[in-house]
């Protein structure tokens, strides 16, 4: 009733929020006089904030047009080249000609990435400026999720093992050699993707795997979230979390983990950082500071932007990832057959942390090294970043200045011009017109 309840209130709020955004848009006109007083600015400021407060924050754009590369300026194209009912696999395409402009010779292969999007409450557009940051010198991939209470029943369940599945077709799309990077969530099911195929001598092995931020053993360093998985019995997750999407949404009917509870938790977990936030926001308006305030909109249509997830995908998560450890303690079945992260020797380890990590603890991810006994030591690298908490390891200036440089130093150890090029060349259709599935 929960998710009905939620619903009901968003319709019923909808005649206010007309009434309210009619008041905003008349007391900010500039033809209005009260528009230029602190009661009017203080006025609209209210509007603006209740809306803000009461609104459906939809899925965002993506929003990249172009990127820069030996200060020229490269057009991007979003394709869809593979997609399923819960995933589609999007390629960011360079502008193949202004790409050889660029670089005043034939285009060099570069190296492909694919971010695999955490699939724990926000869209994969969370992850729009790392994959800004990659651009200029990698062909970048990178996993959208779909928002289970949009996809309909008829198309079937998705568990964890489903996620691994796709995982593993994703990576025989984009062939041998790609990069992979798993960013929080992703990194145990990316992992058992790549133990899988190890095993099973797969033809399209990436070359590196980068975890970054990744609960693969949380009774490491164990965080609030950890504890509180810990905590709670299973069966209180499942009589507590799980809700049926109502009408009229596709999903009707379908069990899911509502987004709006996971945000209710990420809000909770720093609430008086909202708050501050909401009340800067609201001076900033009053003030008509409006860069601040336009930075404060930009970032929470991001962070209010949430998705379902399936039941079964949530409950097996917290079973096996965060109470039962399975993949750490050498248990975890994929489709009957154990996972076994020893067979994997031929894939380069990196595993990215952050010195301030209040949601993945230090050492949770560095467990993948443990794991994966037997890669080389000279194919495997661990790195701490100081001074950065969970978003700060995938996001923002030392991402960019500390981290994604590590990273290409790291890929460019297993880099082979000659399987990109051949790759290209026998991809042509996905990786220059997009080819979309």
């Amino acid at each position: 009733m929960l998710y009905h309840a939620y619903e009901l209130n968003h319709a019923a709020l909808a005649p206010l929020r007309e009434v309210v955004d009619a008041n905003k848009r008349f007391l900010e006109s500039p033809y209005n006089p009260a528009s230029y007083t602190w009661a009017g600015r203080t006025a609209a400021a209210a509007c603006d904030l209740f809306e803000s407060f009461t609104r459906r924050y939809a899925k965002p754009e993506w929003g990249i047009a172009s990127t820069e590369i030996n200060e020229q300026t490269i057009a991007i194209t979003e394709r869809i080249i593979w997609s399923k009912p819960f995933c589609r696999l999007l390629h960011f395409e360079r502008n193949i000609d202004q790409l050889r402009s660029a670089q005043s010779d034939a285009v060099t292969a570069h190296p492909r990435v694919l971010l695999v999007a955490p699939m724990s409450g926000h869209y994969a557009t969370l992850l729009r400026s790392t994959v800004e940051a990659f651009l200029p010198n990698h062909e970048v991939y990178i996993t959208d999720w779909s928002d289970a209470r949009d996809v309909p029943l008829s198309k079937g369940a998705f568990d964890l093992n489903d996620y691994i599945d796709y995982i593993i077709e994703i990576l025989d799309v984009l062939g041998k050699g790609c990069h992979v990077i798993g960013i929080c969530q992703p990194g145990p099911p990316v992992l058992a993707a790549v133990a899988y195929m190890s095993e099973h001598n797969s033809p399209a092995l990436p070359a590196t795997m980068t975890f970054m931020g990744s609960p693969i053993d949380t009774r490491l360093s164990p965080t609030v979230p950890n504890q509180v998985a810990m905590e709670r019995r299973f069966e209180w997750f499942k009589d507590n979390m799980i809700y049926t999407v109502p009408w009229p949404n596709k999903g009707v009917t379908r069990r899911v983990y509502p987004g709006f509870l996971q945000l209710s938790g990420f809000i909770t977990m720093n609430q008086e950082r909202h708050v501050t936030a909401h009340h800067q926001y609201f001076e900033h308006l009053v003030e008509g500071d409006c860069d601040n305030a336009q930075k404060h909109r930009d970032f929470y249509d991001e962070y209010l932007s949430v998705l379902d997830l399936t039941e079964e995908f949530y409950l097996q998560t917290i079973r096996d990832v965060f109470q039962e450890h399975t993949l750490a303690k050498g248990t975890f079945m994929h489709r009957g057959q154990l996972v076994r992260p020893e067979c994997i020797t031929q894939v380069g380890l990196m595993t990215v942390e952050g010195e301030k990590d209040d949601i993945s603890g230090i050492g949770q991810t560095q467990a993948a090294h443990t794991l994966c006994c037997n890669i080389p030591q000279e194919h495997q690298l661990d790195y701490i970043q100081k001074g950065v908490g969970h978003y700060g390891v995938f996001s923002g200036s030392r991402f960019r200045s500390e981290v994604k440089p590590r990273m290409e130093l790291f890929f460019q150890k297993f880099f082979d011009e000659k399987t990109e090029r051949k790759y290209q060349k026998e991809n042509a259709p996905l990786f220059v017109s997009g080819a979309s599935s």
